[in-house]
This record gives structure tokens, C-alpha cells and sequence, in this order.
């Protein structure tokens, strides 16, 4: 199921011993937040949900990364990089889970040279390469680079931000000139995908302030949140369910549309707002399409009765 975006206080929250020192959610010099730490800190499965925050990671041990419409089975050391924009969760198969990982935002590792444009590197944007198995000598070599940030971040070096940040671009440039894994395996039904969207759509409602207004209207923002192309998400909620992705966004709106006309106080145009509409007429249009009524006569009918 997915949540909304795990923070980094979510994370410590749910995991307080990767951050024994307490470190700030903008520990890094007042640019952004960093932390390393061992995978013996991790749980063993994490939920499917995207992360407000970047992550690297080194695993060493095996377990099968999962998202949307796709999955890899991890039978080897490997180098995975997450992002805030692409929601995954990882499952542990074998006993022994070992390796590091890093946390950060992206003001941390933003510089003014355009080659760490992150949301550009193609290990951090959306169709992007995530993950890529490492050799012997990688593996020894990446380890090494998180074991200097281990004993760096620890120290009261007054620049130790600025090496801490030269250690992290460095392991982005050995996995730059890795061969990425190619041998994703696509899901064998449309029900995961689906049932994505259907928790997805669930959890926007209800709208139970005014300031709290829907921000997932279409089938491309859902497809966008769930990182699959459109067509797919389309096909997948139709084959399952029978209806169409906007038949499926469009009767959610009428039944929160017609809790807050009957249940609420607010004015119809700020029901409109509430659920996204720019303009209070193409609420009544949509209203009216659906129901064969306005939002106004609907009201008077249920809240008058």
C-alpha cells in the first residue's frame, strides 16, 4: 500500500537506530542532511512507498526489489539508488543482510557544476538505471568509500561535509561507469498495478479541510505517482476492474463530492476547490455529467429532507 512520501523523520522514526546521534533533518551545514550507516540497521522488508529523500545503498545479501510493474531478484553484492520520485519496497531473502547506506537530500549533494544535476543523472531519474551488480573488486571498493564516510561522520573535522559530499559523488561516478542490471522482470498479471492505484485513489479522500485540497485528479498524475506509463496503468485498472481509470477517479469524486455537499457547511464553490477544480462551472458540469443533477438541487434534495 502506498502511504504518502516517507520523510526523513518517518524513516528515523520507523528505524531509530540508523540515527544513534540524532542527527537533524539539515545536519550538514545548513545544506540538507546526511547520514551513513551499516545495513545491519535496516528491517528485513520495506513497504512499497516513495521516500521524500535519496538513499544508496550497498546490499550485500539477497532479497528481491519490487516496483510497480517490475521486479529483479538481487542474488549478488549490488548498488542501488533510490529517489523521491520512484516508489519501490525490498523484501530479504537470505539470513545474512550486510552492506551500508547512505541517506540525503538533494541539497546536499547539489552543486553549482551541472554534471550533478540529479534529477539528470540518469541513476536518480524516472526510466532511469537504479540498480547494477558489482565484482569482487567493486564491492571491496565501494565498501571502502562507505567506511570513510562511517568514521567522517563521526569526527569534528570542520569541512568533514565537504568530504563527506566528495565520498558521495565518488561512488556515483564508479556506478556511472558500471553496466547496469538489464533483467527486470515484468509482473504477471495487472492486479498489482491496479490494486496500487485503487489504494492510491483511496487515500486521497476524504477532503476534510479546506486547505487540504486533492492534488491527484488524472489518470497521468496517478500514473506519474506510481512511476508506470499511462497506457499501462489504463490497461491494467481495465482489465481487472472493467472500468476505466477516469470511470474509476470520476466515482470517487461524486461520492466525496455528495459527503461534502451533505455533510458539510462549506459553499459548493468551496467544495469545487476542495476537490480540484479551478473553477466552481466545471464542478457543476462534472456534477451534473454524473448525476443528472447540480451540485445545488442535490443538496436541497439530501440536506432537506
Amino acid at each position: 500500500m502506498i502511504n504518502k512520501a516517507e520523510s526523513l523523520q518517518d524513516f528515523y522514526n520507523r528505524n531509530p537506530r540508523a540515527n544513534p546521534f540524532g542527527l537533524s533533518t539539515n545536519n550538514a551545514n545548513g545544506l540538507g542532511h546526511f547520514n551513513v550507516f551499516t545495513r545491519e540497521n535496516c528491517f528485513r522488508s520495506t513497504p512499497y512507498n516513495r521516500r521524500d529523500f535519496y538513499k544508496i545503498s550497498l546490499i550485500i545479501g539477497s532479497g528481491r526489489l519490487y516496483y510497480a510493474d517490475k521486479w529483479v531478484d538481487i542474488d549478488r553484492p549490488a548498488l542501488l539508488f533510490s529517489n523521491p520520485t520512484v516508489p519501490y519496497s525490498w523484501e530479504a531473502i537470505s539470513d545474512k543482510q550486510e552492506g551500508y547506506f547512505c541517506l540525503f537530500t538533494a541539497s546536499f549533494l547539489q552543486t553549482d557544476s551541472p554534471h550533478f544535476l540529479l534529477n539528470q543523472l540518469s541513476l536518480f531519474k524516472v526510466g532511469g538505471d537504479f540498480v547494477f551488480f558489482v565484482n569482487e573488486a567493486q564491492c571491496r571498493a565501494v565498501s571502502e568509500l562507505f567506511e570513510k564516510m562511517m568514521e567522517e561522520i563521526t569526527t569534528n573535522y570542520v569541512h568533514k561535509y565537504d568530504l563527506l559530499r566528495n565520498y558521495l559523488q565518488l561512488i556515483i561516478h564508479e556506478a556511472m561507469k558500471m553496466q547496469p542490471v538489464r533483467s527486470y522482470l515484468p509482473h504477471s498479471s495487472a492486479s498489482r498495478v491496479c490494486d496500487l492505484f485503487l489504494d492510491l485513489l483511496e487515500r486521497q479522500f476524504p477532503i476534510d479541510s479546506q486547505e487540504r485540497t486533492l492534488g491527484l485528479r488524472s489518470a497521468q498524475d496517478y500514473a506519474n505517482i506510481l512511476s508506470v506509463h499511462v497506457n499501462h496503468l489504463n490497461r491494467s485498472v481495465k482489465e481487472i476492474t472493467g472500468k476505466t481509470t477516469t470511470q474509476h477517479i470520476a466515482e470517487r469524486l461524486v461520492k466525496e463530492a455528495k459527503a461534502l455537499l451533505i455533510h458539510s457547511d462549506w459553499t459548493i464553490s468551496e467544495i469545487a476547490y476542495s476537490l480540484g477544480f479551478s473553477y466552481p462551472p466545471y464542478f457543476n458540469n462534472f456534477f451534473r455529467k454524473q448525476t443528472r443533477m447540480t451540485p445545488g438541487i442535490f443538496r436541497e434534495q439530501y440536506v432537506h429532507v
